[in-house]
C-alpha cells in the first residue's frame, strides 16, 4: 500500500486511561507497519529545543583545530568529531560532519576473555571552547531518557508483555549514543548522500530535525517516503534489537537522508537509547493475534543481527569508522566479519 507521510503520534494520549489503548494500538500499528512515525506531546521544552540547535551551530561553527582537537580518531571508543565525509555507510562516504556522544564511563579493562564489544566503553571527548555543548546534551539526554522509557513501557502493554518488561534491561548503564550532525550542501553532480541507506542496529531512535529541513527519506514497500520535520514532533524509528525482540512482528526500517541542495545546511541530533551493551535480546512471547503477523528477523547476508546489544553495536561502529577501528583495534577488525 502506497503512502504519502509517517503517521502521527500524540504521547499525550498515554496520560489519559481513556485514550490510552487508543495509543497503545497506534503506536503498535505505525511500528508493525512502518517503523517510524512522529511523536508529537512529549513534553520537551521549547526552548531546550532553541538551546540544542543554537549549541550545535556553535560547535560546527568552531575553527576546524578545534574541532579535530577532540576528533573520534583520538578516542579508541568511537567518540568525538567526525570531519565532514569521515564515515561510511554500506562503504560509501557520508556527507555530514558530526560528535558522537555516548554515556560517561571509564574504560573497561580488558583481558584475553573480554567480549569485542567492551572497547565501546569509555569517556567523551569535549570541545574546550563551548563548555555549553555538554551542559546541553546532558539535559537532551535526561530528558529524552524519559520519553524513551515511557515509549518502551507502551510498547510492552500494546505487544501483550508486562509493561516492564524493557527494565531490567536499560535500567543499568543503558548504552546511550548522541550524535550531533551537520550536513551541508554538496557540490552539483557530486552525488546526494548525506549519509547512506541503513537500519538502525539498537532498540529506539528519537530523532530531533532542525525546523524547516528535509531530506530524511524513508523506505516503504519499495517507494522512498520525504519525513520532513514536523512543528513539535521528533521523529521515532525502531531498530533491529526490536525486530529481534518481536520475531519479526515490528520491522527495522531502511532510511537515508539526502544531502541539502546549494549552499543549504541542516542540523540534526538522533538519540540512540539501548540497553546496557552486554544484554541478551530474548524474543517476546507474543498473543497469538500477533505472533501469528510475526515473519521473522529480516536475513541479510551482508548485515548480520546479533541478539546482544553490544555486538550490534560494535558492528555498526566497525563500518562506520574503519579508519578508528584500524588505528586501535587492528587485532579485532583481523578477525571479525561483522
Amino acid at each position: 500500500m502506497s503512502i504519502a507521510s509517517l503517521p502521527v503520534l500524540d504521547l499525550a494520549l498515554a496520560e489519559n486511561p481513556e485514550t490510552a489503548e487508543q495509543f497503545r494500538t497506534q503506536l503498535r500499528d505505525a511500528t508493525h507497519d512502518m517503523g517510524f512515525f512522529y511523536l508529537v506531546g512529549h513534553g520537551i521544552p521549547d526552548a531546550l529545543q532553541r538551546r540544542l540547535l543554537t549549541v550545535a551551530r556553535e560547535f560546527f561553527a568552531l575553527p576546524l583545530t578545534e574541532k579535530l582537537a577532540i576528533e573520534n580518531l583520538r578516542s579508541p571508543h568511537f567518540r568525538g568529531y567526525t570531519r565532514l565525509g569521515g564515515e561510511l555507510t554500506e562503504g560509501k562516504q557520508d556527507w555530514r560532519e558530526q560528535i558522537d556522544i555516548g554515556a560517561e564511563q571509564p574504560a573497561a579493562t580488558r583481558t584475553a576473555t573480554s567480549p569485542d564489544w567492551e572497547i565501546l566503553q569509555g569517556p567523551n571527548q569535549w570541545p574546550d571552547a563551548l563548555p555549553e555543548l555538554r551542559e546541553v546534551i546532558t539535559e537532551w539526554n535526561d530528558e529524552l531518557t524519559g520519553v524513551a522509557l515511557r515509549l518502551l513501557r507502551e510498547w510492552a502493554v500494546a505487544l501483550g508483555q508486562d509493561p516492564h518488561i524493557f527494565d531490567a534491561a536499560f535500567a543499568k548503564d543503558p548504552s546511550i549514543l548522541i550524535k550531533v550532525v551537520r550536513y551541508p550542501g554538496r557540490p552539483k553532480d557530486a552525488g546526494t548522500q548525506g549519509v547512506g541507506g541503513h537500519k538502525d542496529a539498537g532498540v529506539l531512535t528519537l530523532l530531533y530535525v532542525e525546523p524547516g529541513k528535509a531530506g530524511l527519506q524513508v523506505e516503504h514497500d519499495g517507494d522512498w517516503i520525504d519525513a520532513p520535520p514536523l512543528e513539535g514532533a521528533l521523529v521515532v524509528n525502531i531498530g533491529e534489537l526490536l525486530e529481534v525482540a518481536t520475531g519479526g512482528y515490528l520491522k527495522a526500517t531502511v532510511h537515508r537522508v539526502i544531502s541539502p541542495e546549494g549552499a543549504g545546511e541542516r542540523i540534526s541530533v538522533p538519540f540512540f537509547f539501548n540497553p546496557n551493551y552486554a544484554t541478551q535480546v530474548p524474543e517476546f512471547d507474543l498473543p497469538p493475534e500477533l505472533a501469528k503477523h510475526a515473519t521473522g528477523v529480516t536475513v541479510d547476508a551482508n548485515n548480520p543481527i546479533h541478539d546482544s546489544y553490544g555486538a550490534n553495536a560494535l558492528k555498526s561502529r566497525l563500518r562506520a569508522h574503519p579508519d578508528v577501528a584500524a588505528r586501535w583495534w587492528p587485532d579485532i577488525v583481523a578477525v571479525r566479519l561483522y
